[in-house]
């Protein structure tokens, strides 16, 4: 059977004051700004990349900071911890680390074997960090956090879900995901060939709220398809299979198809080329204000509305 589904792309979030925000993943997780660019439904407000050096799929967080929008809340119908890998001997630097930003959290805790621990961000966005010596990939050295220590990518998403069994269903059928284990209504699903970046977590939480859109909660999430080609299967098996799936859109360094999942989550698939380095070397990636053609004519008026933002 063909690979469809790598595993995971990107997370896209909202997020309220800009600079808190670019200040949170540069600086405090070590995050590399990958690309500044706009929404491209609404060029008043940044999209801004984080990733590792080259913003590979799978390690890419983004996000919509709107200003002065009230905070979301988390619940059912959401995707509620974004979980990034590190290795094993990074736990007591990042304790410290987060101790040190006065930023609380939870844990250590253990889960599937691996010890986490958990926190949110400026807007109350979940977060974890899992320690494992399973992800080869390689950190970044940004100067602050040393590239032994460094987040390598994701490592797992979680899903709040009502009544999850359509969901397992579509992960387990069109999203060619498989079940690897289950811990205390907890089901872990992986793609392609598994490991840190392809994990998917569905979590059986009938009694929880009911979750809020606003600053600090997931938008989408999207999972990585290796070609134009492959999307277009995937986007034709969803239509069949009654899913209302967007035409593809053109996001300059992918191209995209949405749908929501049975819990109302909204999924993308997301290509893995062109990339980020479509349109500036790696190098200097995330230096300049990078906009979509149909915008280029408006460059000056939205340069001048846009906040300024400062990468330590």
């Amino acid at each position: 059977m063909e690979t469809l589904i790598n595993g995971l792309h990107h997370v896209t979030t909202l997020a309220a004051d800009t600079q808190r925000n670019v200040d949170y993943y540069t600086d405090i997780l070590g995050l590399r700004l990958v690309k500044k660019t706009v929404n491209f439904d609404a060029p008043d407000v940044y999209h801004l990349y984080y990733g590792n050096e080259t913003g590979s799929p799978g390690t890419i967080l983004t996000f919509f900071p709107y200003g002065n929008i009230p905070r979301g809340r988390k619940g059912v119908g959401q995707l509620t911890y974004t979980a990034f890998s590190a290795p094993v001997a990074s736990l007591s630097y990042w304790m410290d680390r987060l101790h040190q930003y006065s930023i609380p959290y939870a844990g250590p805790y253990k889960r599937f074997s691996e010890t986490y621990i958990r926190f949110e961000d400026f807007d109350g966005m979940g977060i974890e960090i899992v320690f494992n010596d399973d992800d080869q990939r390689p950190g970044w050295d940004n100067g602050k956090i040393p590239a032994d220590f460094a987040v390598r990518g994701f490592h797992t998403v979680t899903l709040n879900e009502v009544n999850p069994d359509k969901t397992v269903k579509l992960l387990t059928g069109i999203m060619q995901h498989t079940l690897v284990g289950e811990e205390e209504g907890r089901f872990r699903f992986k793609a392609g060939i598994g490991g840190p970046g392809n994990y998917i977590d569905v979590l059986h939480s009938p009694k929880d709220v009911h979750a809020l859109q606003g600053a600090g909660s997931v938008h989408h999430v999207a999972f990585s398809t290796d070609t134009d080609e492959t999307q277009l299967i995937i986007q034709q098996q969803l239509a069949e299979s009654g899913y209302n799936v967007t035409p593809v859109q053109d996001r300059n360094y992918f191209h995209s198809i949405y749908f929501r999942e049975p819990g109302g989550i909204l999924f993308e698939v997301a290509t893995n080329p062109p990339g980020f380095a479509i349109d500036e070397p790696v190098s200097e990636l995330g230096t300049a204000l990078k906009l979509p053609q149909q915008y280029e004519p408006r460059r000056a008026k939205i340069e001048a509305e846009l906040p300024e933002i400062i990468v330590k």
